[in-house]
């Protein structure tokens, strides 16, 4: 059979009338088509599946060298976190109670006084909540040498109770003219600020 013979099987008015062989040819090139179709877009579908699942794969793997990681490291997570609970203890026993407020705010004034301070002002505010502690500012204004200043900070920061001083301003103090020493005297304005620990029915 030869080209033009068999062009002429192949058409669609004479499939019918074929030889069995060219007919079988045909059916099985159309199936091996249709499979070949078929097999085709199932795979690009489980390609793209399992590409899907590739990155998934590797995210997890990512994700469990994290937790891994802190798994590892949880026994030392757990005694700085041991550390962090007693360091946050002791700095709650510098904070007074409201009892003992009274008593700091004497504390201060008395640290300015045996500073050798001359006290114009010490007057505290309002009480400001500020989450599980309190904060009292106190305004004070005092006069001396640099020296007395100097010692009275120092003073405060030796206090058992946390005192901060902000806002602080140095001015040259008015002179009196019967008193030489009076020229070095300065005036400082600041806040001096007192906490206390809140408790529970209060925050």
């Amino acid at each position: 059979m030869n080209f033009e013979e068999l062009q002429n099987h192949l058409e669609p008015d004479n499939i019918g009338n074929s030889p069995l062989s060219v007919r079988l040819g045909v059916i099985i090139t159309l199936c091996t088509l249709i499979i070949g179709a078929g097999l085709w877009f199932d795979t690009q579908k489980q390609l793209i599946e399992l590409e899907d699942q590739q990155k998934k794969e590797i995210g997890l793997k990512e994700e469990f060298k994290v937790k891994a990681l802190r798994a590892a490291k949880l026994e030392l997570y757990k005694e700085q976190l041991a550390e962090m609970n007693a360091t946050f203890g002791a700095l709650l026993r510098q904070l007074p109670e409201k009892t003992d407020v009274e008593s700091l705010i004497v504390d201060v004034s008395q640290t300015g006084l045996a500073s050798g301070l001359e006290v114009n002002k010490f007057k505290p505010s309002v009480e400001e909540k500020k989450g599980f502690y309190a904060e009292l500012p106190i305004t004070l204004e005092v006069i001396g040498s640099f020296h007395q200043m100097a010692t009275f900070i120092s003073g405060i920061a030796a206090l058992p109770r946390i005192v901060t001083i902000s806002d602080m301003r140095l001015e040259p103090a008015e002179r009196d003219p019967k008193d030489a020493a009076s020229a070095d005297r300065l005036k400082m304005s600041a806040t001096a600020r007192t906490y206390r620990y809140l408790q529970e029915d209060e925050q």
